[in-house]
């Protein structure tokens, strides 16, 4: 289920109230927007049931809906528009058989019976039932829920099984009792508060409720397998008529083989209730685990405070004793001295010698701030409330649309970092080239071979050929002169001027008691330390079908996240220069950056534990790469902001140095 949307603001005044109304995401309710997303029904209005592709945590490869033996509309199978981030997260909307007529009850409903199934079609059955196929199926946008008994506590699950195996047999869910709740407006016509906004009840209709209005505010699926026991009455019925019999859900039920035809029934029933419009996702949005979402701030806190104690009792007092001694000597007692001194004085005129592979970390710094900044944004819109799960995909699609626009900011950053380190402007074009297409590169590589596997087994996941035009079209047509404008703006800018002039010979480095690259790849731990815990409920949300929408935790989470990274990188660089290794640019950022490292073995740590029921070397193909993209999604991102922190740290120790 994909949670979230950037909603349209309709005035500047909607967004003056949206700031001042909207609650921080770790709360359960939704907030929602005035407009086209609150729906209101008239007695006995039609209400239209869609279905979603079939998903399954075992192959965690969707397929459409119809590819099964269900039951057709009338009217054809119809695709409903999807925006862009439904077409990425594999999602298929259609429309259904089910029609539902607003506050009006009816049980035992025929669909349809299909032709006799064949060897292939009871093959696909069994298939998907084996691998735990869920069908996702929704009305008003309300995903249909249903509750699991374990133990003493009802769970509740989105979806209904294809159907289940016992002694050795198949039996498919053909019956399904729909319950939906519903919440009465009177005196239509007039202004009401829903919590949002204001809105207008439409005039109501039809003999029970001429001055009433309905709003769907929950919706359950109750799967049952039936099998109807007179057939000859059933074969003569057309769709939505009613059956003569009751369907008992506690008879017998459907179990099939080759050459058996199946029907297909519902039952509908709605019941009123007190829910209002703004926390009808409650049921869907209700935190689990709170007090584990506050023991990893209190964890991350710990690890700042553990961190700010060395960079401010030990490294800045150390420090400013040291400049200060060393500034009240005068200037033969200071050459004297230059024999004597140790550690990072030591390295003044190598500390900004431009490091290898300067092209690369100037491409990598803007795309990882491009990167950063879209995390930022995105999560503190959701934080604040502006994403509504009305809107499926839009989380997605925002994250898209920021990162394209926010390659101006990359390409500025990464175009006057290179102008810096090289004194000119000279080759700033293929700087601002480079950003523009190294991680969408790599990103675009590794969605085509997995898109490669989805094809191959015929998933709706496989993106459609129109979709990567679309996704060419956009990094081209935006992207890229985006980029090429921040760098062109990153070359007319004053380069950073260095404190300290850099010496014609590099000084040659101690051969160090330890490999220092041990040190860089075990800084890692302490940002993992910080977001290991969020990041188990996103990867459930993700690879298990849970819902995560405790965006207020997770904003403090990132900040904790950018703190840590900050200091690691700090601390790492300034113990570097204390044993006259002047190499710390590429080190600064493996400190913070090599995070990456332990998020992908918690990856496989979750894939191995977690997904164990996870089948098929498509799926695991499929989990990997997708891993391997977060954990370089991640890297660049902590890297940027640890090379940054150590950029301005260096850059303002070494200006407090009076040396010529």
């Amino acid at each position: 289920m994909q949670m979230g949307s950037f909603v349209a603001m309709q005035s500047p005044a909607w967004l003056f109230a949206m700031l001042i109304v909207a609650v921080c995401g770790s709360g359960v309710n939704a907030f929602y927007l005035p407009g086209s997303y609150m729906r209101k029904f008239v007695y006995n209005e039609s209400l239209s049931v869609m279905v979603n592709s079939l998903t399954s945590i075992e192959t965690e490869l969707p397929f459409g809906y119809y590819s099964l033996p269900y039951c057709k509309p009338q009217e054809g199978e119809k695709h409903i528009p999807e925006n862009l981030g439904e077409l990425l997260m594999g999602d298929r909307i259609e429309n259904s058989p089910y029609k539902f007529h607003m506050n009006v009850n009816e049980s035992s409903i025929f669909l349809c019976t299909t032709t006799k199934l064949n060897a292939d079609t009871v093959k696909v059955l069994k298939q998907r039932i084996n691998d735990l196929y869920q069908v996702n199926i929704m009305l008003d946008n309300l995903p249909a829920i249903r509750y699991i008994k374990a133990g003493d506590v009802m769970l509740p699950w989105t979806g209904f099984p294809v159907g289940f195996s016992e002694d050795k047999q198949y039996c498919i869910i053909n019956h399904l009792k729909f319950t939906v709740y519903i919440h009465e407006y009177q005196d239509t016509g007039t202004v009401i508060g829903t919590g949002d906004g204001l809105d207008v009840i439409v005039t109501g209709g039809g003999n029970n409720s001429a001055t009433s209005a309905f709003q769907v505010v929950g919706f359950e699926v109750t799967p049952c397998s039936v099998r109807h026991p007179d057939k000859d009455a059933i074969s003569k019925l057309n769709m939505y008529d009613k059956i003569s019999s009751p369907v008992d859900c506690e008879g017998a039920q459907l179990c099939f083989k080759e050459g058996d035809q199946i029907t297909f029934s519902y039952d509908v029933n709605f019941v009123k209730s007190d829910t209002r419009w703004p926390s009808r996702w409650d049921a869907y949005l209700k935190m689990e685990g709170a007090r584990v979402h506050w023991f990893s701030i209190l964890n991350s806190l710990m690890v700042i405070t553990f961190l700010a104690g060395i960079v401010f009792v030990i490294f800045l007092r150390t420090v400013r004793r040291d400049l200060t001694k060393y500034e009240d000597l005068d200037k033969e007692t200071q050459a004297q001295m230059t024999e004597e001194l140790s550690g990072w004085k030591l390295v003044v005129g190598d500390v900004f010698r431009a490091p290898q592979h300067a092209k690369l970390l100037c491409v990598i710094i803007g795309d990882g701030v491009q990167i950063t900044g879209m995390a930022v944004v995105t999560i503190l819109f959701a934080a604040f409330g502006f994403m509504s799960p009305a809107s499926r995909g839009m989380l997605l699609t925002g994250m898209i649309l920021l990162y394209l626009f926010l390659g101006i900011l990359a390409g500025y950053v990464a175009v006057r970092l290179w102008r810096t380190i090289q004194s000119d402007s000279t080759g700033w074009r293929s700087i601002a080239w480079r950003v523009a297409c190294f991680f969408p590169g790599i990103s675009f590589g590794i969605m085509l071979v997995l898109n490669f596997l989805l094809w191959g087994s015929k998933s709706t996941g496989a993106l459609p050929i129109s979709l990567f035009f679309i996704l060419i079209a956009l990094w081209f047509c935006i992207s890229v002169p985006l980029t090429l404008l921040g760098g062109y703006f990153g070359a007319k800018a004053e380069p950073i001027q260095y404190p300290v002039r850099t010496n014609q010979i590099p000084r040659e480095i101690p051969k160090q008691k330890y490999p220092s690259w041990l040190l860089v790849l075990g800084a890692g731990t302490l940002p993992f330390g910080t977001l290991f815990i969020e990041l188990f409920f996103i990867m459930s949300s993700i690879w298990l079908g849970r819902v995560y929408y405790v965006f207020g935790f997770l904003f403090v989470v990132l900040v904790l996240l950018v703190i840590v990274c900050a200091e690691v990188s700090v601390v790492l660089t300034y113990m570097h220069l204390c044993v006259e290794d002047w190499r710390w640019w590429w080190k600064s950022f493996f400190a913070s950056g090599s995070v990456a490292i332990y998020v992908f073995l918690y990856a496989l740590n979750y894939l191995v534990f977690d997904l164990r029921s996870l089948s098929g070397s498509i799926s695991t193909a499929l989990y990997l790469g997708y891993s391997i993209l977060m954990a370089f999604s991640i890297m660049l991102a902590t890297g940027t902001i640890g090379f940054l922190m150590s950029f301005w740290f260096v850059h303002y120790l070494f200006s407090s140095v009076k040396i010529d």
